[in-house]
């Protein structure tokens, strides 16, 4: 047989489209091309497939061969294709048998002596798999992530030389037996600091308590040292255990990003915190083959921004689209790319340059020109798309001094938990992302709320935006309080919220 197929996948965002691996042989001078718009990763595996063969005591053809990666109009990149084109070679020559190599799907990159190493975006891949009803065969390394598909049937091989055995019949491949990793989201407050170490800042947890429970993005705005990074680190520890679904969509992001997703970080919210000289690439991913950036990576967790006003205007006038859409699209000259991007953002800033106005020791000499130029650096547009903004106030000595206890992060998520489940029974979605059809038939305030509201539009000049920001705040503050229905006390709850609506 001088033809033999195999089957592989390709990444494209978040997707692994279905590469068929042709190889064919035939007379002539012996050479070894790759055609299907491949990569120079994908070219170079001609060396490595070459040295793996040769040192795992196999004939190497002295003949023309041609590997074709269909289709050939998806760019195909990484050295994940050396095991196919390896084995299409194996096929092609009669080593091993062909009559089994269409009840797989193989991906792995070759070392020189033959040994598999691990590739990056496996849990996508496998999951593609899964769909199509084929076994996955990939590096052992890679067994643990790809093992999160439930449905899949995964084969580990730690080598070219064990694939083999597993074809001829002489030594089976196991499928991987997924261990008892998978947490049910308790060891995420071991994770995480917890909320009762924050001294004070019953105002700021009750936002974050809120912006937990709906979904929503909130901005600490206050003094150096008045606990906002404190507050933003111990936010994940509130939120609600994630979903099998959500587990699954934030390690394939992880997986894509890193090379390979950490078993133990599994049901773990991600917590990310960008320093202020990330660039706009960095921050919504891109490349020439497009990488998710860190709000991709923030994926059903947080995304911190410190020192908001330090950014460069242009990083977060990115950030509108993913607030607004929940996803980023990313285009190239020659392809693109969609990530998702369903994160929470935690942005915290001084109130001015010096960073003291409204302390209580008025140490703070700053010009009204000086605040305005600062605050004018977030633009409204972002401000209005953030949903609650907040002051977080220095706190007075004695509280500090205070041996008093808080409340720990457990009881928050209790009461956090209680109110999503009433969100996803009610409407299949935290408040936060209820479109505008959902907001008028979920969010009716009552006869004082709408009357409070309408005040509210009128003094502080709001805009559409914010005024249903307001509703999905007050719904979700109801939501807490167990009630059905949305009362004046919740609606003027959430308009104190949008504090620089009100400057």
């Amino acid at each position: 047989m001088s033809l033999a197929i195999l089957y592989s996948r390709a990444l494209s965002g978040m997707e692994a489209p279905l590469v068929t691996v042709e190889t064919h042989l035939s007379n002539g001078l012996p050479s070894f091309t790759i055609v299907g718009l491949p990569e120079t990763e994908v070219k170079e595996s001609k060396d490595r497939v070459r040295a793996a063969l040769q040192n795992g005591r196999f004939k190497f053809p002295a003949q023309r061969i041609t590997v074709n990666l269909a289709p050939a109009d998806l760019p195909k990149e990484s050295g994940r294709f050396d095991l196919p084109i390896a084995l299409g070679i194996l096929a092609a020559t009669g080593q091993i048998p062909a009559d089994k190599l269409d009840q797989y799907e193989w991906v792995g990159e070759l070392s020189l002596s033959g040994k598999l190493r691990p590739i990056h975006g496996a849990l996508a891949m496998t999951y593609g798999a899964s769909r199509s009803g084929r076994s996955f065969v990939l590096p052992l390394e890679n067994a643990a992530e790809a093992s999160l598909v439930k449905e899949a049937v995964v084969y580990p091989a730690a080598s070219l030389l064990q694939v083999c055995a597993h074809l001829t019949g002489y030594e089976l491949l196991e499928p991987y037996t997924a261990l008892s990793v998978a947490n049910n989201g308790a060891d995420e407050l071991n994770h995480h600091a917890d909320l009762k170490e924050v001294k004070g800042q019953g105002h700021a947890k009750r936002a974050l308590e809120i912006a937990a429970a709906g979904g929503h993005s909130i901005l600490l705005i206050g003094p150096p040292g008045t606990g906002k990074s404190m507050l933003a680190e111990r936010f994940a520890s509130i939120l609600p255990v994630m979903t099998e679904q959500e587990a699954l969509e934030s390690a394939a992001i992880q997986s894509l990003a890193s090379g390979c997703f950490d078993i133990a970080h599994w049901k773990r919210r991600p917590f990310r915190s960008p320093h202020h000289t990330a660039s706009a690439v960095a921050m919504v991913g891109g490349g020439s083959i497009p990488r998710p950036g860190e709000i991709s990576l923030a994926m059903h967790g947080v995304l911190f921004l410190d020192e908001l006003p330090e950014f460069d205007r242009r990083v977060l006038e990115v950030l509108r689209e993913p607030l607004e859409a929940g996803q980023i699209t990313i285009s190239r000259a020659t392809r693109q790319a969609n990530f998702p991007a369903r994160f929470q953002l935690i942005a915290a800033m001084n109130p001015c340059p010096c960073g003291y106005l409204g302390h209580y020791d008025g140490r703070c000499r700053c010009t009204p020109e000086q605040v305005a130029r600062y605050r004018g650096k977030i633009s409204g547009p972002l401000l209005d798309r953030i949903d609650m903004q907040i002051e977080v106030p220095a706190v007075p000595q004695e509280d500090l001094l205070r041996q008093g206890e808080s409340e720990s992060s457990h009881r928050v998520r209790a009461r956090v938990e209680i109110a999503r489940q009433y969100q996803l029974t009610r409407q299949n979605a935290a408040n936060a992302g209820l479109k505008v059809c959902e907001i008028d038939k979920y969010c009716k305030p009552d006869e004082a709320g709408t009357h409070l509201l309408e005040q509210a539009i009128s003094r502080l000049n709001i805009s559409a935006r914010a005024f249903h920001r307001i509703l999905k705040l007050a719904r979700t503050i109801a939501d807490l309080a167990g009630s059905e229905q949305i009362r004046s006390g919740h609606i003027a709850e959430a308009i104190q919220y949008r504090r620089l609506d009100r400057n």
